[in-house]
């Protein structure tokens, strides 16, 4: 459950509230708050627009590495 943990972490220390943050992924709020709850995963294109606005490395997010 790294993933969806830091995923909340990075996202409000962004400044990002869900709503937002899913309106940038061009997703639902219900889908994207799904990715934080643990029980859906993004496929690889949501990934990388999930790095991308986070400006974040997606081995971080996936729980491959600390920093």
């Amino acid at each position: 459950m790294i993933f969806n943990e830091r995923l909340k972490e990075t996202r409000t220390e962004r400044g990002f509230t869900q709503k937002t943050f899913a309106a940038a992924l061009g997703v639902s709020a219900s889908c994207y708050a799904g990715y934080e709850q643990g029980c859906r995963e993004p496929d690889l294109k949501m990934l990388i627009k999930i790095c991308r606005l986070l400006s974040v490395d997606s081995d971080y997010l996936l729980g491959l590495k600390d920093d």
